[in-house]
């Protein structure tokens, strides 16, 4: 089914539009991680709405914000139960394609008794979200307060979507993860705010990320590439935001909590999403 089988006759203005992944989350919960070539006995197994994109959205639906998926997942039984739960969830699916050529995307994720965990990510249809699609989805993404994208499909994708609401004077907010050393210097300049963590600051400018200080410092060199806003987060430590208006680094802390799950998948987006729907209401286009 492309996009344009199912777009609305009129244009609807949202105020968040994410442009990114979904991935069926195939969680394993275990006493402990295995070793290489080992079989053990877990304890729990849960299958998960996932993907930082998918997440994202329905956080800031959840939230109140008016939402929209842009993306693409397979025709199968995974594929099906996610638009379903984008529509319970109160997400707009005009725009979520769905695919025969392949299946989607999906992530097995172990987690022993301290929250470690280890994830083998398969992206199956997400890789096929292509320009018609946002060629398609374009009304849409330039009528946004906000678009929010990350690198969970295809990079030369996510950098069109940018391209398309910056062009359109709509804010965007670009979460580079997984993070690519050699990103296109694109990504930068077409970016309101660019949230990262400390591994993925690290990955991108080449500074070790492990205090308040070193994330300023990498910050900066973020905000030199092109970015107008950074936010750095630091985990358990909080978090550290600059700007080209001010650069000295501000310090966010956090409270301490005891970790379940550091997967974070669903924390993330909370965070994300908390902050990206406050920022879609005071926006105004």
């Amino acid at each position: 089914m492309s996009l344009s089988e199912h777009l609305p006759s009129d244009t609807v203005v949202y105020d968040v539009v994410v442009v990114g992944s979904c991935m069926t989350d195939l969680v394993s919960y275990t006493p402990r991680l295995p070793k290489a070539g080992e079989t053990i006995h877990g304890h729990k197994f849960l299958i998960g709405f996932g993907g930082k994109g998918a997440n994202q959205c329905i956080q800031a639906a959840r939230l109140g914000a008016k939402s929209a998926m842009v993306g693409k997942v397979g025709k199968d039984s995974f594929g099906d139960n996610y638009i379903e739960n984008f529509k319970s969830n109160g997400v707009s699916t005009d725009y979520v394609g769905q695919t025969d050529e392949a299946s989607t995307g999906v992530a097995p994720i172990t987690v022993n008794d301290e929250g470690q965990n280890a994830i083998v990510i398969v992206a199956g249809a997400n890789l096929l979200l292509n320009s018609e699609d946002l060629e398609q989805a374009s009304k849409v993404i330039g009528c946004a307060k906000v678009v929010v994208c990350q690198l969970e499909i295809r990079p030369a994708v996510t950098l069109t979507a940018l391209k398309i609401a910056h062009k359109a004077g709509v804010k965007t907010i670009f979460n580079p993860a997984p993070a690519i050393a050699d990103l296109d210097p694109e990504f930068y300049k077409e970016t309101d705010v660019f949230c990262c963590n400390e591994t993925e600051a690290e990955i991108l400018t080449g500074i070790e990320v492990c205090s308040v200080a070193s994330a300023g410092k990498a910050g900066s060199a973020l905000l030199e590439k092109g970015c107008r806003s950074v936010i750095i987060t630091l985990g358990a430590e909080g978090s550290v935001l600059m700007s080209l208006d001010k650069r000295t680094p501000h310090y966010i802390p956090t409270k301490k909590v005891k970790a379940v799950d550091t997967t974070v998948t669903a924390l993330w987006a909370l965070w994300h999403s908390t902050w990206l729907t406050i920022l879609a209401w005071s926006w105004k286009k």
